[in-house]
């Protein structure tokens, strides 16, 4: 398995939709009426973004702005956590973030691991080279007994976020994915690989010791990815968490998988899971990648939080639903400033077949 840096994986999505939009190294400029409408979209995922999304709208919508040299995304976050251990540069140290969630993740992976009195729902089980040091070690650091996990959530089947997906089998967890991604995922060569178990429909949930987490098919980045709602608290005070479970459109369009079309299903599950976390009040954002939602910054901000300060994850219920809003937008403008053209306004989606797809991607 490739352990390939953060910096380079940020770098790969982009790459890979810049190549597909433009099929070859001197793509044709896009005329004044497609220009007019992939600025248009350009700039409503600016607006949306602020502050708050300045680097995951420069991620997204890099390659339409360079179609047509708008001006460029500002926001920076770290790419990754710090490194700490010379001989493990990809590890990271368990943290309890919530009163009854912990980050189990690599310096640019995450795992989330919700707590509750009668198990633990994980979300995602990064490689299998890791998943043992950051999980069930990790685990074991928190004090916290590993034979606790009941669950783990695989938020999409690339490797970097189901690869330890078998090794947590065998420590006794229901391995939860769709049925397009267990099929994503069987085809990959895992080391130890999981048996097909929960198959999650739209809205699956996981009643576990007084708790819900609602899993929803969100495709796009893959046809089968899921985005999670996860209630946490803080201080005893509750919260909402929404986790999207797949950002970049690191995808190529194949005949049998349209880039259009995939830009469009990414575009209105972006739309659609902004009303479920709406209506479920998420005033948390979290992702599978450590910069996407920012925890190289708010996880060392945690660890320098006061008393009585506010939690730097909760973020608000507007700012998470801008977060969506960048993501559609930027989706859209991608698939305008492809050379098919502009595209027609997004109808209601819904998840289809995933084809191959090598195994590792962000």
């Amino acid at each position: 398995m490739s352990r390939r840096s953060a910096p380079d994986l940020l770098a790969a999505g982009a790459l890979a939709l810049a190549v597909a939009i433009s099929g070859h190294a001197a793509a044709p400029e896009p005329g004044a009426e497609v220009r007019q409408e992939v600025v248009r979209h350009i700039e409503a995922a600016r607006a949306a973004a602020g502050a708050d999304h300045a680097f995951i709208f420069g991620q997204l919508c890099a390659t339409p702005i360079r179609a047509v040299n708008a001006a460029p995304g500002t926001g920076e976050v770290p790419a990754a956590l710090p490194t700490i251990d010379p001989q493990r540069t990809w590890y990271a140290e368990p943290v309890r973030v919530f009163d009854d969630l912990y980050f189990l993740g690599q310096t640019a992976f995450s795992v989330w691991g919700l707590r509750t009195s009668e198990g633990i729902i994980l979300v995602d089980a990064i490689f299998d080279y890791s998943v043992e040091a950051e999980v069930i070690e990790g685990l074991r650091k928190l004090g916290i007994d590993p034979k606790e996990i009941r669950y783990v959530i695989i938020s999409h089947a690339h490797a970097d976020h189901s690869g330890g997906a078998g090794i947590l089998q065998q420590h006794g967890a229901r391995v939860v994915m769709s049925e397009a991604d267990w099929k994503l995922y069987e085809q990959g060569n895992d080391k130890v690989k999981a048996k097909r178990d929960i198959v999650a429909t739209d809205g699956y949930e996981i009643k576990l010791g007084g708790k819900t987490v609602r899993v929803h098919l969100t495709p796009g980045h893959t046809h089968g990815t899921v985005s999670t709602l996860l209630p946490v608290q803080d201080n005893g005070v509750q919260h909402m968490a929404a986790l999207w479970g797949g950002t970049l459109f690191n995808f190529r369009g194949t005949p049998d998988d349209p880039l259009d079309a995939r830009l469009r299903t990414y575009a209105e599950s972006a739309a659609r899971f902004r009303g479920i976390a709406a209506a479920a009040g998420a005033d948390i954002l979290l992702s599978n990648h450590t910069a996407y939602d920012g925890s190289t910054v708010k996880l060392p901000a945690l660890a320098r939080r006061k008393p009585g300060e506010k939690h730097p994850y909760v973020i608000g219920k507007d700012t998470v639903q801008r977060y969506f809003k960048v993501a559609e937008e930027c989706a859209i403008a991608a698939r305008v400033a492809a050379p098919s053209g502009p595209p027609a306004p997004p109808r209601a989606g819904g998840p289809g077949a995933q084809p191959a797809a090598p195994p590792a991607r962000p």
